[in-house]
């Protein structure tokens, strides 16, 4: 089977994007292997980090796994991001968020047995 083993979130500013997704998840980062284009997120499995562009583009959709979807909603829209009205679904709660530079992403609150 494969499975994801790295990915990285386009951002035209990697420090806004550090400070704001440090805030709403409470993310820290490598700084020996980040760079100013470039933000490598600790501890995190998979592995990833944010790169600099110049317009951030289309990329895959990306569902963090979360514990409180409400709760982050709002601490989204309190950093200056956006989220949408959560939605319940047989697999759980979730939320299309964007961040205060307008990338997407999802937060998805299982459902037991998921």
């Amino acid at each position: 089977m494969i499975q994801l083993g790295y990915f990285t979130i386009d951002t035209q500013d990697v420090d806004k994007a550090r400070a704001f997704y440090s805030a709403l998840f409470g993310w820290t980062f490598d700084e020996d292997a980040s760079k100013p284009t470039y933000a490598h997120v600790a501890g995190s499995d998979p592995a990833f980090g944010f790169t600099k562009v110049e317009r951030a583009g289309q990329f895959p959709h990306l569902y963090f796994r979360v514990d409180d979807v409400d709760a982050l909603c709002r601490r989204a829209t309190e950093l200056g991001g956006k989220a949408a009205v959560p939605a319940d679904s047989a697999s759980g709660r979730t939320a299309v968020v964007s961040d205060d530079q307008g990338v997407s992403f999802s937060l998805w609150q299982p459902a037991p047995g998921f």
